[in-house]
């Protein structure tokens, strides 16, 4: 595993060597975990746009069978929440962190866990991953993508309006970030992370998606607007998440350890090489 070395954030050292590299040597290192990071999120728009179509498209032979609005949105959940369990435990997801959305790399960037270049570069090839998984899943699904039922599975504000939307996605995005800040950084709990995590994303498309349409991620947003060239209150979208990451960050520095963050990864437990400014050993 490729390791760096760390001095805690509060010390306003380091010791890692990437920290003065160009963006060239950046990128010429650490390009796999990039492209990871795109085909992740991919992956999972894909399996949202499959997953949606099969439950909301009214041609659906399974949305025939389930004409309950609420068991569709239950059951989408548990697809979504399997399906980030799969990609966070696939072998590019050990290794690239699986991180799959930006404010998630802005949080960790933000508490001293990521370098820029592969902030940026992890933030790039995720808004890629996301419009590069509608485009395929389009591909494959045609028009039943396209109907207004599953409209691309756009993300907008319930009938509850556009205040009510920004505030749901702080809350869903704050509890989401500060539970994998607790989880991630405790030697007990931090193998079950992904299971946190994915749980919550389950609970949410269930429970909130009727209120701002359940983001969390401004990649997967931008992803679904871009192809339905649908771009209504997308601000929250991208606001919204990365408020509620910064604020959950901020909180776990207040009261959390006096040892801070160990690494930015959600499966460490494993032996794939690690380009964040880890600490995973000393968990």
């Amino acid at each position: 595993m490729e390791e760096s070395i760390s001095i805690p954030r509060e010390s306003g050292a380091t010791a890692d060597p990437s920290a003065a590299w160009s963006w060239a040597q950046a990128f010429q290192v650490h390009w796999p975990e990039y492209f990871m990071e795109a085909t992740e999120l991919a992956l999972f728009m894909i399996s949202a746009c499959v997953f949606t179509t099969l439950l909301e498209f009214p041609g659906s032979p399974v949305r025939g069978l389930l004409p309950n609005p609420v068991l569709r949105r239950l059951l989408n959940g548990i697809a979504m929440g399997l399906t980030l369990l799969l990609l966070v435990h696939s072998r590019w997801g050990k290794q690239s962190g699986a991180h799959m959305n930006p404010t998630v790399t802005l949080m960790f960037f933000r508490l001293g866990k990521v370098g820029g270049w592969d902030a940026l570069f992890y933030s790039v090839f995720q808004f890629l991953g996301g419009i590069s998984g509608v485009l395929f899943a389009y591909g494959i699904l045609g028009s039943a993508l396209a109907h207004p039922p599953v409209n691309f599975i756009v993300t907008e504000p319930g009938r509850w309006g556009t205040g009510m939307a920004f505030g749901a996605e702080i809350a869903i995005t704050f509890l989401m970030a500060l539970t994998v800040l607790v989880t991630s950084n405790h030697k007990a709990l931090s193998r079950f992370t992904p299971y946190f995590a994915a749980t919550l994303l389950a609970f949410y498309i269930f429970l909130e998606a009727p209120y701002s349409g359940m983001s969390l991620n401004p990649a997967r947003t931008f992803g679904s607007s871009i192809v339905a060239q649908n771009f209504r209150s997308i601000w929250i979208y991208f606001a919204a998440p990365a408020l509620g990451m910064l604020l959950a960050g901020e909180l776990f520095l207040l009261f959390g350890t006096k040892r801070g963050v160990f690494c930015a990864k959600f499966h460490h437990d494993n032996k794939m090489r690690c380009i964040f400014r880890c600490r995973y050993h000393e968990l």
